[in-house]
């Protein structure tokens, strides 16, 4: 073996989902297809949008509740207030805890 063989760092792949490229340490491999890999940051957002659909094809009175956490999300979001100085980490906090 030459010492560039010994040396070689795995090549970054890419998330299929967003398309950057990861170490593969980063990624996380679907069961059936594992030549899909998908960065944590895509998992989370795919683990979202699931619970989003679950709770549009099964409503109740929490899925409603749900459905109100995540409207109110995201229009802190459209304005920006997460990135405010005093508001934001408070928003953050709370956030880590809602649904």
């Amino acid at each position: 073996m030459t010492t560039n063989e010994q040396t070689a760092q795995p090549s970054p792949t890419k998330c299929w989902c967003c398309d950057r490229e990861y170490d593969e340490r980063e990624l996380v491999r679907l069961g059936a297809h594992p030549e899909v890999g998908i960065c944590l940051a895509c998992v989370l957002d795919v683990k979202q949008r699931a619970g989003e659909r679950e709770d549009q094809l099964r409503p109740t009175a929490t899925t409603r509740l749900r459905t109100g956490v995540r409207r109110s999300r995201d229009w802190v979001i459209a304005h920006d207030w997460h990135n405010r100085p005093v508001l934001g980490p408070f928003l953050r906090w709370i956030n880590r805890h809602l649904p």
